[in-house]
């Protein structure tokens, strides 16, 4: 296996949607599935195409209630492409005997090739070959060239290009029954000789979307003159070229496709701009190398070489290339222009129906330290929606800023109200909306971009007015109780949706989970040390704007200081209050039952019964606290709270939740390889594995194929990037603790810290660091117990074995 190269060699209809998924081409402002060009949606085939922030409301009846719901719209399928016979029957994988099969994505170009040889029910034999890719440069532009053929036969075939805006949204599983027509048509008309155009509109948001074909015939790239035929409908377009083919000689068919919307900047008209690029567009080999050109400057940025003890033929590596495409593919340059956030599912599917959650915390990190301004932008997004946040605080009688724990097009809550089980069939109350850590998350994020870039404006003029609204809400959120002499942060839901409520309470949340109440803490402390930030005259602004009086300042430090944890057993951090009154499951009852019990909450209802009674979690959010801050960081928290913290705590807690643990969100086993990689290496390293397969080998039974696992991509790279490498930025100085698992032999990154790109080269016995922006000046570093100063050009080659080992942390 290259790891370049993700590749099928057999054609496995049962598979295709999952194909479709990881083969995705995108560049941050539109992207597609890696369906056929041939195929509609079915039972096999899903063609999908999704604009970044492309959303549309519409109501749906469900259980006789009527339900709004905002999805990411599935687009006019832009790739059709259809081959008919003399004896008219239709080209279809599933209706010929394949000869020869092989699909490849190359990541390093960003183009999808697709190689098929086959013999029809006449016994000829014909090969098909096609490329195609979503320009990563100029985002409006995606291209398809087929190369049909004859290799046995002479005859005639009909090619049929189109645009079809009669698609609509029906990819979820767990959305079936919901509205899924969110397009109206606008118009279609042919273009010229070999052109075709199509607009329609969103039917609530009124986004109106236009798309542009090219469609050209070329044998030995010589133009071969047609006259198409036309087929119109008001949301369907296409040509028919009718062909001779001779035994032996190619034909070539290239499709060159524009899209814009209403929204773009620096256009007249959607309709007007998607004609005039599609005709002025070069080439299908032009667009070819020019986009290949961008991927090309982005993996110099991006990449990551590794070298294993055992030789896996390439595949850990091609995984991470993998993660890091889609990576690109969602969250590419061109966002940084764009007003949108990052979909946890990506721009891959419909899963989710294209919102954004907490997903970013494990997804800038990547950003943070490659191409950081795409964080920046990511941010605004949540900036813009800072009114959206305040509303929705004072709408639940709390102050400050309530951000969603689903987010889509301007900020309001987006998550449903009701949840379809496929297991049971049912619908019940979804209450995972009470996730309030998405604040916190949001103020993480931006402190630790900060950190990373140093972008002091930033902060100044979106960050801390992020950060300080997001104090003012938990520092409102907690109540004081007069018995205890603590505030108790109550009605909440962590990242354990498996815990959404006490069996006894008929209201949902839970009170005092303990990553909410210790990441509100960090929270406060953050917007507390914001004077040693900020220019005094911005610091002073902001107070004046935000009517922040001394006396709140001084609630905020009093409650950051009295929060409340619960604890258990030998310094066990409870989850929540009461968690270890649960009942314990009998974990080997359910796995010999179910074998796989990754979503023991669909198995539990489907029986009746409810993961709320039970110790069992989806993934361990108390591990979190020591996903994100280090051993040091939870040490000082601790002790401003009035707790003891025991380093030795830490591997305690991580046995106790990793024995109830299902690990039914992808998610989970990122967290804890990194928890685990210091004190237990080999157990980090095989949850790493594990992780990587999680959306390769769809680990979850089905799920990927509506959608990749964004987070958990970005977070398997991460665990590369700064576990492994032990980075971890504190007081604006990178520090560096490398510890590579046994089963690694030596990593290769790039990095850019504070606009300076450091190159580094670890093995388990060495660091080699250079600095290699020469037009910087010095930066600072710290590396085990040794402070470096790396002055441009300069390279430093250190010892790992006079390095400390860490417990836990980052």
């Amino acid at each position: 296996m290259s790891e370049w190269h993700w590749h099928y060699d057999a054609y496995d209809p049962d598979q295709e949607r999952l194909r479709e998924a990881l083969c995705t081409l995108g560049n941050g402002y539109f992207a597609t599935r890696g369906a056929a060009p041939e195929s509609d949606a079915s039972e096999h085939h899903y063609p999908g195409t999704y604009l970044a922030g492309g959303y549309n409301r519409a109501e749906s009846d469900v259980q006789g209630r009527m339900v709004e719901n905002e999805d990411l719209v599935n687009l006019p399928n832009w790739l059709v492409l259809r081959l008919a016979f003399d004896d008219g029957s239709r080209f279809s994988l599933d209706d010929v005997e394949i000869l020869s099969f092989e699909q490849s994505l190359d990541m390093r170009r960003g183009v999808l090739t697709r190689d098929v040889r086959f013999r029809d029910a006449k016994g000829r034999t014909t090969e098909l070959r096609q490329r195609r890719l979503v320009h990563m440069a100029l985002h409006h532009l995606a291209a398809l060239e087929t190369t049909l053929t004859a290799v046995d036969w002479s005859g005639a075939v009909t090619i049929e290009s189109a645009l079809d805006g009669s698609v609509q949204n029906n990819g979820g599983e767990r959305d079936q029954g919901l509205t899924g027509r969110h397009l109206e048509p606008l118009g279609t008309d042919a273009v010229g000789e070999d052109g075709l155009w199509l607009k329609v509109r969103t039917r609530q948001s009124r986004l109106e979307l236009a798309l542009a074909a090219r469609t050209q015939l070329f044998h030995h790239d010589q133009r071969l003159e047609a006259a198409p035929s036309l087929t119109q409908h008001e949301d369907y377009i296409g040509q028919r070229f009718d062909l001779q083919l001779d035994a032996g000689q190619p034909v070539v068919i290239e499709k060159i496709v524009a899209l814009y919307t209403s929204r773009d900047a620096a256009i007249s008209e959607c309709g007007l701009e998607a004609r005039k690029a599609a005709a002025e567009a070069p080439r299908f080999d032009a667009l070819l190398a020019s986009s290949a050109l961008m991927w090309r400057q982005l993996w110099r940025r991006f990449d990551l070489e590794l070298t294993l003890t055992d030789d896996d033929d390439g595949r850990t590596a091609a995984i991470l290339h993998l993660h890091l495409f889609h990576l690109l593919v969602t969250a590419g340059p061109r966002v940084m222009d764009l007003d949108v956030g990052v979909p946890a599912r990506g721009l891959h599917g419909e899963a989710y129906r294209g919102h954004i959650f907490w997903d970013e915390l494990f997804i800038f990190p990547t950003l943070d330290l490659r191409l950081p301004e795409i964080t920046r932008s990511l941010l605004l997004y949540r900036w813009r929606r800072l009114d959206a946040a305040r509303a929705a605080a004072r709408e639940a009688g709390y102050r400050g800023a309530m951000y969603p724990w689903q987010s889509g097009s301007n900020g309001r809550e987006e998550s449903q109200r009701l949840h379809l089980n496929p297991r049971s069939g049912h619908w019940t109350p979804d209450e995972t909306h009470l996730q309030r850590h998405v604040n916190s998350a949001i103020a993480y994020n931006l402190w630790q971009y900060y950190q990373t870039s140093g972008d002091r404006e930033f902060l100044s003029f979106f960050g801390a007015e992020m950060l300080l609204e997001i104090a003012r809400f938990w520092a409102s959120k907690a109540e004081l109780s007069q018995t205890l002499g603590r505030y108790e942060i109550k009605g909440v839901v962590g990242p354990d949706e498996f815990h959404t409520r006490y069996p006894h309470r008929s209201e949902p949340g839970l009170d005092n989970h303990a990553y909410t109440t210790v990441m509100a803490a960090w929270v406060l402390c953050r917007a507390l040390e914001l004077p040693q930030h900020l220019p005094r005259e911005r610091w002073d602004e902001l107070v004046e704007q935000l009517a922040i009086t001394p006396e709140e300042l001084d609630h905020w430090d009093a409650v950051s200081r009295k929060l409340r944890i619960c604890f258990h057993g030998d310094g066990i951090i409870s989850q929540f209050e009461g968690f270890e009154q649960l009942e314990e499951l009998d974990w080997e009852h359910y796995r010999n039952q179910y074998g796989d019990i990754q979503r023991l909450d669909r198995i539990l209802e489907a029986e009746g019964d409810s993961p709320n009674h039970y110790q069992a979690t989806k993934q361990a959010d108390v591990l979190m606290l020591f996903f994100l801050l280090s051993a040091e960081a939870l040490e000082r928290l601790f002790e401003r709270l009035g707790y003891d913290f025991d380093p030795d705590m830490i591997p305690r807690n991580v046995a106790y939740y990793g024995a109830r643990t299902s690990h039914g969100s992808t998610l989970s086993r990122v967290v804890d390889a990194w928890v685990l990689a210091r004190s237990d290496r080999p157990r980090s390293w095989q949850l790493f594995t594990e992780a990587i397969e999680s959306d390769v080998a769809d680990i979850q039974g089905g799920t990927t194929s509506e959608g990749i696992h964004l987070g958990a991509m970005a977070g398997t790279v991460d665990l590369m990037q700064r576990c492994y490498t032990g980075i971890e930025i504190r007081d604006g100085r990178l520090w560096l603790n490398p510890q590579l698992p046994e089963e690694l032999a030596r990593l290769r990154i790039r990095l850019r810290f504070r606009g300076q790109t450091l190159a580094l080269d670890i093995s388990r016995s060495e660091l080699n660091i250079r600095a290699v922006s020469a037009h910087l000046g010095a930066i600072r570093l710290q590396v085990g117990e040794r402070t470096l100063t790396l002055q441009p050009g300069d390279t430093h080659v250190l010892s790992i074995e006079d390095m400390p080992a860490a417990v836990a942390g980052p």
